[in-house]
Formats: structure tokens, sequence, C-alpha cells
């Protein structure tokens, strides 16, 4: 069915109970709100540290902006893109533009303003919303991206180059279009995270956004009863991919606005959470604190917590051995997928292979996967190969781009990009991307397989291997380190501690720096490639 039955489901059955909490705890007030008093306190910048909706009225709030975007000429096909931070706002917006036949466009709160008029050109988006904390960026493009296009503000003080979503939704209707929608109906386009250039276009069908929530709910299990708190940005498909698990089960979820270690575990505990997803570094932030000493467990109400888990990134098996530390009787999974698969979930670990932490697991429900050589072929298990995926929610193509599409796409198959080996029990190991692997000397080295080493030194937070240019070997591997605070290392430390990985995998350039990662915690290696391989060139360039 298409994903906007779900929610006109929940408002029938489930209309009175709470659907959607926003908490902001930057905000220094501590009332709650009740969705009467929502009703006044509409925009964005709302004085409350706390705010909720309930079903019904989340689906009338999305049927009121279909009916304006109906009203002001948005027609089946049409797109209408989102340029949010998570807020109470985001989702019965994207409900509503879903709800008229036009397809959603989720934009990166990162992008700068050319990006933005980027993907807006790409995706022939026809309207925009956006929010408070984009003014200057969109001002910087409103000429241009204005000519043809709606501009929507969501918040207090709309510019003069925008129109007013609160005024102008107040006075529309609240009942649902008679619009008619099928699972094989263009829903949405996602981008994807641009860490290899500017982002690619990813066109998704209702079928792939329906079966994304019965992945979702087939791996974790969620009831009425669980209560998902959603910290990761809305825009990324893995956040409103593990939320659709809460909106198939008509169960609460929370908006968290900070990621703060504090800030989760206060959440978690006044809220009720029993499911969370985080990335990597918060995972690592929280254990962290809680080391120091800076949180103690017993200040908080944590027994409802059934459920953490990780994606979008390889999740170092330490990390979880020291997570169980804290949170012995957590279930905890690993999930992978790409947006051009909708998201997490076409392969995961499953929350009873503990045992197997460090691999991505096996396909997910509804999925297949292989893993190929150059020419297409399976590869024995135990051998290094693509890992491709084939599914319900693989991806109708790159908007725009023939060509991108046909370097992916084979038959029903998605060639995700990734090298993966497969182990004797069936499960997946991820080695590295395809276009990461250092060739030094004429070996391959796999800079993941370097990571999960260096990560089991106690002095290291973060760590990123990536290859620079070497006139002898053509690329070295280099590993940028990211110690944990206060603690002393030299770059002979790692030397000796790597002395027990092969000579040909230890890292020649050892570089102390923070290793940057974008909004969805994925390593941002163009970026360090950027900033360390002209130093690395002319220094090879020297030695010749």
């Amino acid at each position: 069915m298409p994903i906007t039955d779900l929610l006109e489901k929940n408002a029938r059955l489930y209309g009175n109970e709470v659907a959607l909490v926003e908490i902001n705890p930057e905000l220094p007030e501590t009332r709650r709100v009740t969705w009467k008093e929502f009703e006044l306190i509409e925009p964005v910048r709302s004085p409350y540290l706390r705010r909720e909706i309930t079903w019904s009225v989340f689906d009338e709030k999305a049927n009121r902006f279909a009916n304006l975007l109906l009203e002001r000429g948005v027609k089946r096909g049409d797109k209408v893109a989102i340029l949010l931070m998570n807020c109470l706002e985001w989702l019965p917006i994207y409900f509503g533009i879903l709800k008229t036949g036009a397809l959603a466009v989720p934009l990166n709160f990162r992008y700068s303003a050319d990006e933005i008029q980027y993907c807006l050109d790409l995706a022939e988006v026809d309207i925009l919303v956006f929010g408070p904390e984009f003014i200057g960026r969109v001002e910087e493009i409103a000429d241009e991206i204005g000519k043809h296009r709606l501009l929507y503000y969501v918040g207090d003080g709309c510019p003069g180059f925008a129109e007013d979503y609160t005024s102008h939704v107040a006075n529309c209707s609240s009942k649902a279009p008679l619009i008619s929608i099928t699972d094989d109906d263009y829903a949405a386009i996602y981008f994807s995270s641009g860490t290899t250039g500017f982002p690619k276009a990813i066109l998704h069908t209702h079928r792939a956004l329906s079966h994304s929530a019965q992945v979702e709910q087939r791996h974790h299990g969620q009831t009425r009863d669980d209560v998902f708190l959603c910290i990761p940005p809305l825009y990324h498909t893995g956040a409103k991919m593990h939320w659709f698990g809460s909106l198939l089960s008509g169960s609460k979820a929370v908006l968290l606005k900070g990621a703060t270690p504090e800030f989760i575990l206060k959440a978690v505990s006044e809220e009720h959470c029993s499911i969370v997803w985080l990335l990597v570094p918060w995972a690592q932030d929280l254990l962290l604190a809680l080391d120091r000493g800076d949180l103690k467990l017993s200040d908080y109400k944590l027994d409802q917590w059934r459920l953490m888990h990780i994606g979008a990134q390889p999740v170092p098996p330490s990390l979880i051995k020291h997570w169980k530390e804290y949170f012995p009787h957590h279930q905890y999974d690993t999930n992978y997928g790409l947006s051009e698969s909708i998201g997490p979930g076409c392969v995961h670990l499953g929350v009873e292979n503990i045992h197997k932490v460090g691999a991505i697991g096996k396909a997910g429900y509804g999925w297949e996967t292989k893993i190929i050589n150059e020419n297409g072929e399976t590869v024995q298990r135990g051998e290094t190969g693509e890992l491709a995926v084939k599914g319900p929610g693989v991806m109708v193509c790159y908007y725009n781009d023939p060509k991108s599409t046909a370097e992916v796409l084979h038959g029903d198959w998605l060639y995700t990009g990734d090298m993966a080996v497969e182990d004797e029990d069936g499960f997946i190991f991820l080695v590295d991307r395809k276009k990461d692997v250092i060739i030094s000397g004429g070996e391959n080295l796999y800079p993941v397989q370097i990571e999960d080493f260096l990560r089991t030194n106690d002095l290291i937070l973060d760590v990123a291997v990536i290859g620079l240019p070497d006139k002898r070997l053509g690329e070295i591997a280099a590993a940028i380190i990211e110690l944990k605070p206060g603690v002393a290392c030299t770059e002979e430390d790692i030397d000796t501690f790597c002395h027990q990985l092969p000579r040909y995998k230890r890292p020649r350039k050892i570089i102390f720096a923070k290793v940057p990662r974008n909004a969805t915690g994925k390593i941002e290696k163009p970026k360090l490639r950027e900033m360390y391989g002209a130093t690395q060139l002319v220094a090879a360039q020297n030695r010749g």
C-alpha cells in the first residue's frame, strides 16, 4: 500500500495518541505543550522545550498542506523540496506532499547555496519549503531559484522573498484530498551523500517506501508500546526509514534536536524510549562520558531501553563490546543500506547474531545479495568482490542521469560499490568502498581493515585511512588519527602498535587530526584526500 495509507490508518485507529514529540534541550523552558496548544504556536521557533502532536493532528496537518499545494496548482509528478532542520513540522509536510501525488525532495541541511540550487535544478523542483536556519543561503539564490518556483517559509519572521507557510496552511481544509495513489507511483527523490562530488538524485516509488517500513518492523519488532528516539536528520533515508517502523506499528517517536550524551540519556529516560538508533561517533561519545564519570546510568530511568542499533558506517566490534559492558541486556543490530536501496535494512546483522559483530550481516527481509567480480560473476565464498543487492527497495534510477544509472543498475541488481567478503556462515563483511581501495606497490589495501585494527587501540577515538600519492609505490596508506581527549601518543607509538599488522598493511604516514564526518556519520575521505594529497604529491615529486 502507499505509505500515506499508514498515516491515515493510524489517525483512524489511534487518533488521540501521541505520534511525534520534538525536544530541543537547548531551549530553557521545560513546559510541556499539548496538541491543542500546538495549534497556537505552529512556528518552528517556539519558546517551548517540548512539543507533541497526536496521530489525528499529524494527519490533519498533512492534509492541510496537501490542499494548499493543490490550490497552488501542484499536480501528480511535480516536485516539492524540503529544507528544514528536524522539527515537528517536517513529517507532516513530507506526507502532505505525498498525498497530492507529487514527489517529496528532502535536502541536506549542510548544503551550500550553490548545492541547493544544483539539487533544485537537477530534480526539477517546483516548490521549496525552508526554515529559519536557511534564510541566508536561500536569499543568495532567491532571485534565480524564485523565477519558476514557489518558496514557502516555515517559522517566525517570513523573509520578503518567500511566502509564509503558517498563515497559508491555516486556512486550508483538514480533509484528505481525493487523489488516487498506487504503489508504483513515484514518491520521493533523495540525494546521495555527496562524499564523492555533487550528489545524485535518487528516484523511489511508494512501493519502496512501504517496503522499508516492513523491513524495519520485521528486523526490530516494533509494537505499539515502543518509543523510538530519532536523532539523525530526517532528510536522510536512514532516519526516516527507521521511523517508518514506528509508523507501521502506530507507536510514538521522539525527535531529539541535539546529540550530546546527556541529551540522549535524558530523552530516553523522560520519554521512556525503548529503541535508539545511533551513529558511531555518538555511541563513542556516550561511552567516553560514562568512562570519565561525567554521567551515571543510575541517574536515569533506562530499564525500558531494549534496542540500540547502528548504521551508515562500519561498526568496530570493540565499540559494541564496550557498549555491552554498560548495557548488558540491550539487543544490538547493525544496519547496512544505501539511499539507492531506500536506506538501511537491505543487509543487517540481526539481534540474534551479536556474536558476529563486525559483519554487516545477511540479506534483510525481502532482499537478496551476491558478491561479484569485475565481470559480474558471483565469487567463491571467502573471496573479495563487490556487493550487489536486489529487492523491492532498489531505486528506479538516478533522476536525469542515465549514464550513472547504467553504471550501478544491472537488471534488477544494484551494484553498491562496496567491496565485501562472505564468511563460512554466510555473513557479509565490508572490506571497503571500491573507490577507496589503495593500490600500493601492486598490493590491494582495504582501509576499513586497517581502521578496524587501529580502533582496538584504547588511545584512539576515531581514525580514517586514505591513499596518498607516492612516486615509487603509486600510493601509500596514511592514517588520520583522532585521539581521545587528554591522552598522549606519538607517531612512534602508533608505528610500534602497527607492528602486529603485516608489513604491507602498516600505514606509512601518521597524521594526528580530527576525522571529518558528514551528517550521517560517514567519513569524508574525499575531503581528507584533498587536504593531505597535494602536500604528499609535492613530497613525492621532490623525492624523485
